[in-house]
């Protein structure tokens, strides 16, 4: 079994401030990097505003995705990014960001996965359920930054295309990871992604992670940044 790389660790404390430097009287300060923020999953899940839920006016083409990703001059979309970054042996990369070979985890089924092509990058709380939860008050700059968040690990995931078409647009009170180990990090992940986003829940999907949350998650702990 290989190990599943991740792309970041979630700080367990807050954020060093800047040395002081010298400054003009005009110099204006630089805004504080929001603070890591880390709690029980039966904690953090209580933080989620409660709110019915409505899809109206959705479509997909609201998000843009995939966009150039975090690193302009390398000629790869956020899509190629996440699986360079979550591969556990690195693919070959050729023109235009094509790749080959490599080797990932995909945790939702623990299925090992030698062709990038068989994944798809899941985003953790899809499309669909972000607009319905509070997305579809937003601009469509912080729509396309969703879509395209590398910036926090749950985020964004690399995994079996047939694992990311079951789980579809679902909630997990209809849909959990197969893999019984991939429970926990996976209510954690959602939880996270919900709170970096001030996204809201409705009751069924409270009521869904709150059984884990109790029982076999209740030493699960969420690590979650707020969203510029």
């Amino acid at each position: 079994m290989i190990t599943n790389m991740v792309r970041g660790l979630a700080a367990l404390s807050l954020a060093l401030a800047p040395l002081g430097l010298p400054a003009s009287a005009h110099a204006t300060p630089a805004a504080p990097a929001a603070a890591a923020q880390t709690f029980p999953l039966s904690y953090a899940v209580g933080q989620i505003p409660v709110a019915d839920e409505s899809r109206a006016g959705y479509t997909r083409d609201k998000f843009k995705h995939w966009n150039s990703g975090l690193d302009v001059a390398d000629g790869c979309n956020t899509r190629a990014e996440v699986l360079l970054a979550e591969a556990a042996e690195a693919p070959a990369v050729a023109a235009g960001c094509k790749l080959s070979g490599g080797e990932w985890l995909s945790y939702y089924d623990e299925q090992e996965v030698t062709d990038p092509g068989k994944l798809d990058i899941d985003h953790m709380v899809p499309l669909a359920e972000a607009w319905d939860s509070g997305a579809s008050g937003w601009d469509a700059k912080r729509r396309e930054a969703y879509a395209n968040d590398q910036d926090a690990a749950a985020s964004l995931v690399a995994v079996t295309a047939r694992t990311n078409r079951q789980k579809a647009d679902q909630d997990p009170s209809k849909w959990m990871p197969p893999a019984p180990s991939a429970t926990c990090r996976y209510l954690a992940e959602w939880t996270a992604t919900k709170l970096r986003w001030g996204l809201a829940a409705d009751q069924a999907e409270i009521d869904a992670i709150n059984v884990y949350a109790g029982g076999p998650c209740q030493t699960t702990v969420v690590h979650y940044t707020t969203a510029p």
